[in-house]
């Protein structure tokens, strides 16, 4: 019965006019966002980050939940229509929503990813609310031994799920890791890594390193590969799907809620990793597999309720542990490291309020995405004609004034403006930005957490192999980079990712 009171709570929090306005703010940009493709929620929610410091920290992390998840719905819309993937993990949705929409049937289509969708939105809160507590309750009784064995875990999950070369990816950690060493030593007050400059002396600022790396970066590859949309429906009809169409999709928006749900709770897994994997057993069970990519409705179904369930689970284990799973999570415990709230465990005892606030926000959000989006279509085709090279001024200028709002300092620009570089440069040496933004923001806690676990040992390292948790932990990591080291494995990762 305490599961009851506490989404009783959430839910007189999340039904806050205050708290309702910013989720529907939320969801709305997140729409907005997943429709006009090249501007991504990772970019959008950077770019948001200094806008959270004037905010109650509830309302801040609601809005920028529902960005996040907004974003999944607004992808399929691009996808459907366009046959451009607004979010990375609609691009799945492009090879049958498409071709629905070729054969006049888009409406089905938007209808079905909008329902596939808000019925594993629905199905993915419930599992949070269940799955967060117990999960809280076990990492309540972790030591500073087995929070740093379970950083070295998730690093090493997220670098072997990270597209392209696995060494690039180890790379990419290990930059992020000593970019958050730059700064004042805690113990000593030694200052390392700030080359004699005053303005590095409290580090590198996170929201400077995420406008740089998402913000800037996606503009510049953005302006590179744009070119023009063929908008093939220019309106949208009978967006109820037919009965036989329900009963098509809601075994495969079933198994994709259901492998989401999973996938999502992964380090490094989340929305884009489960709509593939969707797709693949969509395939793999149906009878007649040759119709995928011509238009059967499963392949929309699925991948759609895959996507909007990994999205959301992906908080479990950064609202129970504090161990971010993907990049957007690294931004959100940026944004409640912001709040001055620490990421852990305690935050369901020592702010409940937050913590089941922002669950129940979830099905706020998620029905006001389904009421106001397959309405809203109109207007959000008349978008996409939009050309991006009207959007990316305004939106350079906004990550400049947020960037120098933070301490009104215009060293942060032009920090922000190498980062940039870093990023574009990254891209384009296929080295994914996303395992430097999980290093840089977990290696503070990892270097906390061992200096700790070794003061609490007397200098003993091994600490970490004779306490059982953290022995387990470093064991599973270490099997991890073993078998993705293996040949065959290594291989099939490449022809997956590259599939």
């Amino acid at each position: 019965m305490e599961i009851f009171a506490n989404l009783g709570l959430g839910l007189s929090v999340a039904l806050g006019i205050q708290n309702v306005l910013y989720c529907l703010f939320g969801v709305l940009l997140g729409t907005l966002i997943g429709v006009l493709p090249g501007i991504g929620p990772l970019a959008t929610i950077a770019m948001l980050l200094p806008v959270t410091f004037t905010l109650p920290p509830i309302s801040a992390l609601i809005m920028l939940a529902g960005i996040y998840y907004g974003a999944q719905y607004g992808g399929s819309t691009t996808a459907i229509l366009v046959n451009l993937p607004g979010e990375p993990s609609s691009v799945v949705t492009t090879l049958d929503g498409y071709q629905m929409a070729r054969r006049g049937r888009a409406g089905p289509a938007l209808g079905i990813a909008a329902l596939g969708s808000f019925f594993a939105g629905c199905v993915a809160t419930l599992v949070i609310a269940l799955a967060a507590p117990p999960l809280a309750e076990v990492a309540l009784k972790f030591g500073p031994a087995e929070y740093f064995s379970l950083m070295v875990l998730g690093l090493v999950s997220a670098t072997v799920l990270a597209h392209g070369s696995l060494l690039k990816a180890i790379a990419m950690v290990v930059l992020g890791l000593l970019l958050g060493l730059v700064g004042t030593d805690v113990n000593s007050g030694v200052q390392r890594f700030t080359f004699g400059l005053p303005e590095l002396s409290d580090g590198v600022g996170f929201v400077i390193v995420a406008m740089g790396m998402f913000g800037v970066a996606e503009i510049m590859m953005n302006l590179e590969h744009e070119g023009r949309r063929e908008i093939f429906v220019k309106r949208v009809t009978n967006l109820l799907p037919s009965r036989q169409d329900l009963k098509d999709a809601f075994p495969a928006s079933a198994r994709g809620t259901a492998i989401g749900s999973v996938l999502g709770i992964l380090p490094g897994g989340g929305a884009m990793l489960s709509s593939f994997a969707s797709y693949t057993i969509e395939k793999k069970v149906s009878r007649n597999p040759e119709t995928f990519g011509q238009g059967n409705i499963r392949g929309v179904a699925g991948p759609e309720s895959a996507n909007n369930a990994g999205a959301q689970t992906s908080f479990i284990p950064m609202l129970t542990l504090g161990i971010p799973g993907n990049p957007v999570m690294a931004l959100m415990i940026g944004a409640m490291m912001i709040q001055g709230i620490a990421p852990g465990p305690q935050v369901m005892t020592e702010r409940p309020d937050l913590f089941w606030g922002m669950i129940a926000s979830m099905w706020v959000g998620n029905l006001m995405l389904v009421i106001l989006n397959l309405p809203l279509i109109g207007l959000w085709i008349k978008l996409l004609t939009v050309p991006y090279r009207m959007l990316f001024p305004a939106i350079l200028l906004f990550c400049c004034v947020g960037v120098y709002s933070i301490n009104n300092s215009s060293f942060d620009v032009l920090v922000m403006a190498a980062f940039a570089v870093l990023g574009y440069v990254c891209v384009k040496l296929d080295c994914e930005p996303a395992p430097l933004i999980l290093g840089f923001i977990l290696g503070p806690l990892m270097e906390e957490n061992l200096r700790r676990a070794m003061l609490l040992s007397r200098g003993d390292p091994t600490t970490f192999v004779t306490k059982p948790i953290s022995a387990v932990l470093l064991a599973i990591a270490v099997a991890l980079l073993l078998v993705v080291i293996a040949p065959a494995v290594r291989k099939r990762r490449e022809e997956a990712f590259q599939e």
